[in-house]
């Protein structure tokens, strides 16, 4: 449970990590605070059958980021908001630019784009806008269509 989560990361003081131990279950993906392996869960709708394939975004795990990217239909771009962190990612050599090239080049189609951190920005709307405008750019230059 959430509970159980939060308590164990509040003990090896990473209390803000509580809802990515749900998936990330090894030591040293909890100890480090990254994802390094590919992890699923699986749920149904009345008309899906969906799993959910968290894949890691660090460098060091890239290959394991392309298998699960390769068995996907669907992938959700996930974007720092942070002031340095947002930048770094869409710059040229970045890995948030890296996935979303590499998620179009093997064949995922359907990108959604969710930008996360705001909080480290206090919720501005301004900020908000920026990532948006160059983020629809450089997906577009990719191959997605930003709606």
């Amino acid at each position: 449970t959430i509970e159980k989560f939060e308590k164990e990361a509040a003990e090896l003081g990473k209390g803000s990590f509580k809802y990515a131990w749900v998936l990330d279950k090894l030591k040293a993906e909890r100890e480090r605070g990254i994802t390094i392996d590919i992890a699923l869960w699986k749920f149904e709708t009345p008309k899906y059958y969906v799993t959910v394939i968290d894949a890691p975004g660090h460098r060091d795990f890239i290959k394991n980021m392309i298998t699960g990217t390769s068995q996907a239909d669907c992938a959700i771009l996930i974007i720092a908001a942070g002031t340095g962190e947002f930048e770094a990612g869409i710059s040229k050599d970045g890995q948030t630019r890296e996935h979303a090239l590499l998620a179009y080049t093997l064949g995922v189609k359907q990108l959604i784009v969710a930008i996360n951190k705001m909080d480290t920005t206090k919720w501005s709307e301004e900020r908000y806008q920026e990532i948006i405008k160059e983020t629809s750019n450089f997906i577009k230059k990719v191959g997605y269509n930003p709606k």
